[in-house]
């Protein structure tokens, strides 16, 4: 008990001393100033993980289908104004792409760099709701453990980064990532409007491509920095390497069985597809499919 009691109280010191060194500029926004509504908000969904599928056990799945393309493009304008703004930005204030330190004055460009990656941040929670319209829809296969561990981990790392890094090298991930939902989230929007869309998405299969590269090239980013010494903390490039390396793993995993693996069953002759797990796990040719199905049968309750 003595020896848990140290650590707690190690913990806590050691918490205090990194107040000291993080940003000044960020610690009244909101959000920012304690880790716990961020830590409360991630345990309130694991918890909706074990109590949704539950409650939905012995109920119709709901469509939500005008939910869901109302939510899927509103990802798209909030991540395009991530990423236009951060580009804007640090074009404006003379970024570097291989080596940017992090610049803590109030600099107008640089205080806009650090709302826009509070907005990333942000984005991040909104994003929780891609796993309740999962369950809302009984897509329980869909909430995998890439799913789950992208969605949670995203939303906790993100604090850290905003709280401390919220500028610098930062904004080079982030740009990328919310370039990417641009095309990802107008992909689900697209698939939400229902099956004669289907047509118009045989584009799924590289996106999970481009997410693939996207890990690489922040390994490669981070790998650089580190051998070249760029003066950007190197406990978050680290932290970029390890964290990379992990979707790297399961995104190589998922694509093997969802493209490179032969399919083996069938279903009144008709081959099952395979859907696309994404960034946060959608398999879109079968929500297309499904959706079409629901509508004809009727047993989905409406919005």
């Amino acid at each position: 008990m003595e020896v848990v009691t140290h650590f707690m109280n190690d913990t806590v010191e050691f918490y205090k001393w990194s107040l000291t060194i993080a940003d000044k500029r960020v610690e009244n926004w909101p959000m920012m100033s304690s880790p716990w509504p961020t830590l409360a908000i991630s345990c309130l969904y694991l918890i909706f993980l074990w109590a949704g599928p539950k409650y939905m056990q012995d109920r119709h799945p709901y469509t939500l289908r005008k939910t869901l393309i109302v939510y899927n493009f509103s990802m798209v304008v909030l991540n395009f104004y991530i990423a236009k703004e951060l580009l804007l930005a640090s074009s404006a204030a003379g970024y570097s792409y291989l080596c940017q330190p992090v610049n803590y004055s109030n600099d107008v460009n640089e205080v806009r760099i650090a709302s826009a990656l509070w907005w990333y941040y942000i984005s991040k929670g909104v994003e929780f709701l891609d796993t309740v319209f999962f369950i809302l829809r009984k897509k329980f296969n869909q909430v995998s453990f890439l799913h789950v561990y992208h969605h949670c981990t995203m939303f906790i790392l993100w604090w850290i980064g905003i709280k401390w890094v919220p500028g610098g090298q930062s904004f080079f991930g982030a740009t990328i990532n919310s370039s990417i939902h641009v095309l990802m989230y107008g992909y689900y929007g697209l698939a939400a409007l229902g099956p004669h869309m289907q047509k118009y998405l045989w584009w799924k299969k590289y996106l999970t491509i481009i997410q693939m590269i996207q890990f690489h090239v922040t390994i490669g980013h981070a790998g650089y920095s580190l051998y070249t010494g760029c003066p950007f903390p190197c406990w978050m490039q680290w932290a970029l390497i390890g964290y990379a390396v992990t979707f790297i793993i399961l995104f190589a995993n998922f694509y093997y069985h969802a493209y490179r693996r032969k399919p083996s069953a069938q279903k009144g002759g008709k081959h099952v597809a395979n859907g696309t797990s994404l960034t946060n796990g959608h398999s879109n040719a079968e929500e297309v499919e499904e959706n079409g199905k629901r509508q004809k049968k009727g047993r989905a309750k409406r919005e």
